[in-house]
């Protein structure tokens, strides 16, 4: 029997949530992913299934700290209000809501999007 990594545990975690979250064009989900060094925001629309904004904090030209995360939540917020989008289903991706995670939903509530 093969043991089950961090990574696969995660995508099941994320499988969990995703049945329940949906993001439409009045309210897109606010999908969240993490790699060693950056983290990643996405406004998507799962009716359509197009991503509607991204930015993250490789494309902010920073690393991937904390501090950082809340600026790539700031980013997304104003993106979002760019394209009139005020409220927004927050998907951690099957991370924890901790450190980074939680700093770029506070951020985003901090520069006024809804979750």
């Amino acid at each position: 029997m093969s043991k089950i990594t961090k990574q696969q545990a995660r995508v099941k975690r994320h499988r969990h949530v995703r049945v329940k979250i949906k993001g439409t064009a009045q309210r897109p989900r606010l999908a969240i992913y993490r790699s060693l060094k950056h983290i990643h925001a996405q406004l998507i629309d799962d009716a359509s299934g197009r991503t509607l904004a991204s930015s993250s904090t490789s494309k902010l030209k920073i690393t991937g700290t904390v501090g950082n995360a809340t600026k790539v939540g700031e980013d997304i917020a104003k993106l979002a209000q760019g394209l009139k989008i005020t409220e927004v289903v927050f998907d951690r991706g099957g991370y924890k809501y901790h450190g980074q995670v939680k700093a770029v939903a506070e951020g985003a509530r901090g520069a006024g999007l809804k979750l």
